[in-house]
């Protein structure tokens, strides 16, 4: 009988702390969260983590929200948490897209401890670079220490442009393989 409640009704229950209507919105809607949060994280035990943190959440703000559409609420939400927790997992070697190895590495720097930390991570990174095959670290530093483009790189080499990507994505691939070793 509670399972033909609706979505809002639920919600309504909830507003008014009765806490079965809570399971009753868990027991619908876990496994497909669940689901949608493991495509972004790829890994379905921590999915149910974020999941169960996001009824959680539900819980505690019963009051406080105003939601119109439950699903849609649920899946947003369950999206932006499983966003959130690949910001927060990401390690600084999986964003070596990002990494300038230039005079904006030091700007935020201000104690001599940061500076010589950060110029000692600048090193082990160039250290590793050099370990790489000449291509790949020929590759990797014109596209991201040099900035210059795929195609630029692909007549400069003589290679063709797929060629350049296959061989960035490779180096990049090695680089953090050989930086989590050291």
């Amino acid at each position: 009988m509670d399972y033909e409640l609706t979505d809002e009704a639920l919600i309504a229950r909830l507003k008014c702390n009765d806490p079965q209507a809570l399971e009753l919105l868990f027991d619908r809607y876990y496994k497909p969260l669940c689901q949608c949060s493991t495509l972004y994280i790829r890994n379905y035990a921590a999915a149910e983590e974020i999941v169960a943190d996001l009824f959680i959440k539900l819980w505690d703000n019963r009051h406080d929200q105003a939601i119109l559409k439950v699903r849609n609420y649920l899946f947003v939400a369950a999206r932006n948490l499983s966003l959130n927790h690949i910001q927060k997992k990401k390690n600084p070697v999986d964003s070596i897209e990002d990494l300038h190895m230039d005079q904006h590495l030091f700007q935020d720097m201000n104690t001599p401890f940061k500076i010589l930390s950060a110029r000692e991570s600048n090193n082990s990174i160039l250290h590793t670079i050099d370990k790489l095959p000449a291509r790949q670290r020929e590759v990797l530093l014109m596209s991201r220490i040099d900035q210059i483009d795929k195609n630029t790189i692909s007549s400069l080499l003589g290679i063709s442009v797929r060629t350049v990507e296959t061989t960035l994505y490779q180096s990049i691939q090695q680089l953090r393989l050989l930086l989590k070793i050291s």
